[in-house]
């Protein structure tokens, strides 16, 4: 099947650029423009996940008219309230002067992103965009000069054993002109991408930061719509760990809960999930969310380098954007308005080279076109604030940023590099501290299985696994030794575990809990671990997160 664009990933980057293309064709006279999405959720919307409190910025540029087209941004921020916790009960709330002003949240929704992502796709559909969910992207396909023409689909009804099963279905070759990838955080094939075109032989490493939301309905009495709460220190200060975490108070007596821990953590026993969980015994949190009903839960990693981690994001043939390329305002703590306004800047610079009638060539116009928008601007201001954070820690980095954020206005005139990779942090296990983590009440602290269950994540059933190990031998030859098999912890759906019977130790992979956050491709020490699409459709399905 060919197509002028294709586009990989349905989600806020992916969907903005189609958005943008078709608009163009439109007003260019074009109504046999052809532009398609793929996207490996078994809905639009199925694999998003976000806090989320977005800037509306790009949105009011790509559909002016959001608010009469009913776009789900229903609850304005009226208030931020910033903490820090000393302790298991000890808090200090911050004076609104002494909080970074990317941190302030005036103008800006609190929302679901997973529906703004479902509006968006039906935007998409009335503007002729075709759409294609439960369809992964499994290969990226290449002309003889090495450029890019296109993907490759899945293919549908393979065994665990690789041998075809009675519902097979092989995959669609899906050729364009140009291929959009925006995959999202880590995503497989823009990995190969980045591989293959050298394009991070630039930048600083990317860094990450995994991300864990539940999403709550609490008492009428205790909800106070539209305030937005984010707080660090403990327990994460524990373990030596870093990340912070948030509290929405959206629509319909329901509060979105989370916490972004940095990948770069070095301690092998913290758990990203037993931390959220302990979390909500310190006395603010647990005041909010107990005697309430935890609706939904999920994870996923996101980009957190900035400007200074970007790659060179054109090659012969395609584009990276949104987090694929990892355009997050890591000071702002936000991503889809870069996201969004990522994919509207390729789409323009694509459009424009298919209108010199040109195709499969290096599309330099998007760089161009960044370096001269906001998106730019917005990354510069914040390229700072993460290297600060990791390389002098909570107090020193946080100083440092006030200064930038609110005196300096993002304009330091130093730019500071942090060149240590995440998956290379962690210390030896024998000398580490470990962590003692409260037991599930079923109340307010939950165990990983019941959490992936409401995720509503499923796979089918005897398919070959998705997370591919290089060397079999390695997570109890090298990774148990040193550092006590961290992917039994750092993962926060439950796949990994040691198991121990008369002949040893054995690792376990459970792919059906898999709810795609990709961690396990980003930290493990040895770089073992592949993250490759399942069969279409397959994955979590998350409900109004």
């Amino acid at each position: 099947m060919e197509f002028d664009v294709i586009i990989v990933g349905g989600g806020p980057a992916g969907l903005s650029a189609a958005i943008r293309l078709r608009q163009l064709a439109i007003e260019a006279g074009n109504d046999e423009f052809m532009v398609c999405v793929v996207e490996k959720g078994s809905e639009f919307g199925a694999h998003t996940l976000s806090g989320a409190v977005i800037e509306p910025r790009a949105l009011d540029e790509l559909i002016p008219d959001w608010k009469a087209k009913g776009a789900p941004l229903n609850v304005p921020a009226i208030e931020d309230r910033v903490y820090m916790l000393g302790s298991e009960t000890k808090s200090t709330k911050l004076m609104d002067s002494i909080v970074p002003a990317s941190m302030h949240n005036e103008g800006n929704y609190i929302v679901s992103l997973a529906n703004v992502v479902r509006w968006l796709a039906e935007q998409a559909e009335e503007l002729e965009v075709m759409m294609f969910p439960g369809f992964p992207a499994s290969d990226i396909l290449y002309n003889d000069d090495g450029s890019v023409k296109g993907i490759l689909t899945g293919d549908m009804g393979v065994a665990a054993d690789g041998e075809a099963k009675a519902s097979f279905e092989p995959g669609y070759e899906l050729l364009a002109k140009y291929t959009i990838f925006a995959e999202g955080c880590r995503g497989h094939l823009g990995k190969r991408l980045i591989s293959r075109f050298s394009l991070d032989k630039d930048s600083d490493p990317q860094h990450y930061g995994i991300g864990l939301k539940e999403l709550w309905e609490i008492a009428p009495d205790k909800h106070e719509q539209g305030v937005v709460m984010h707080g660090s220190g403990w327990p994460l200060t524990d373990t030596g760990s870093t990340g912070g975490w948030w509290l929405y108070f959206d629509e319909n007596n329901q509060v979105s809960f989370g916490m972004v821990i940095d990948l770069s953590y070095s301690n092998p026993y913290m758990s990203p999930f037993d931390e959220m969980q302990r979390l909500k015994l310190h006395p603010l949190i647990r005041n909010i969310l107990e005697g309430g009903k935890r609706v939904s839960y999920g994870a996923r990693a996101l980009t957190k380098g900035g400007l200074n981690s970007l790659p060179k994001f054109t090659f012969p043939g395609g584009v990276l954007v949104g987090d694929d390329a990892g355009f997050l305002n890591p000071a702002k703590i936000k991503g889809t308005h870069t996201s969004m306004k990522s994919g509207m800047l390729a789409a323009e610079a694509i459009f424009e080279a298919l209108q010199a009638e040109r195709q499969h060539d290096d599309v330099v116009a998007y760089s161009t076109m960044y370096k001269e928008s906001w998106l730019y601007e917005d990354n510069y201001e914040a390229r700072n604030f993460a290297p600060a954070m990791h390389r002098m820690g909570q107090w020193m980095g946080g100083a440092f940023n006030f200064i930038e954020q609110n005196i300096l206005r993002g304009k330091m005139p130093l730019t500071i590099h942090d060149n240590l990779k995440d998956y290379d942090q962690l210390e030896r296990a024998a000398h580490a501290y470990q962590p003692v983590y409260p037991k599930p009440d079923g109340k307010l602290v939950f165990d990983k299985l019941s959490s992936v269950f409401i995720s509503n994540t499923n796979h089918a059933e005897n398919q070959p696994t998705h997370l591919k190990l290089t060397d079999p031998t390695v997570p109890v030859s090298i990774n148990l030794p040193l550092y006590a098999e961290p992917a039994r912890l750092y993962c926060p759906a439950g796949v990994y575990e040691v198991t121990k019977d008369a002949e040893g130790a054995k690792f376990v992979i459970n792919a059906q809990n898999c709810v795609h956050c990709k961690t396990c491709d980003i930290k493990d020490p040895s770089q073992n671990i592949t993250w490759v699409t399942p069969e279409g459709g397959g994955g979590p399905n998350y409900p109004n997160m």
